[in-house]
């Protein structure tokens, strides 16, 4: 997986920074293919360097609104990962800030809304989050 994203790095990078294919998905370039990147390390369940990846990508660097809030929520997942309750729930804001509608709506953030709510404490910003996102089910 790396081999290859290393690869896709490279190709972009000879493209001079310049976003091709911008209909398809938000284009090819190199920040979509270093989010790529976080989503492939953090199937591989390697969260360290998920959150490597995403610290050497500047989020406003993506092309939409949309693809911001998919860093946000791969970081959010992330830091869930690492134990980082506090830190997982401000990713899960900013996610919402740039898209709500598509981040309400996408399961593995209801998913993870609902773990965070059922597994410790909770704190006023996520029980806000919780229901801006929509009902949840209150047993796992």
């Amino acid at each position: 997986m790396r081999e290859l994203t290393g690869e896709a790095a490279a190709i972009a990078a000879k493209l001079g920074g310049t976003t091709v294919l911008r209909d398809h998905g938000g284009g090819f370039s190199p920040a979509t293919v270093q989010l790529h990147r976080i989503s492939a390390e953090f199937s591989t369940g390697d969260f360290c360097a998920t959150l490597a990846a995403a610290r050497a990508l500047p989020p406003r660097s993506l092309p939409s609104l949309e693809r911001r809030a998919r860093y946000y929520t791969d970081v959010a997942a992330a830091l869930a990962q690492r134990g980082r309750r506090d830190d997982c729930v401000r990713a899960l804001l900013a996610a919402e800030h740039q898209a709500p509608q598509e981040t309400h709506s996408r399961p593995a953030v209801r998913s993870l809304i609902s773990r965070l709510l059922l597994s410790g404490r909770t704190t006023p910003e996520l029980r806000a989050l919780a229901a801006r996102a929509g009902p949840f089910l209150t047993e796992p």
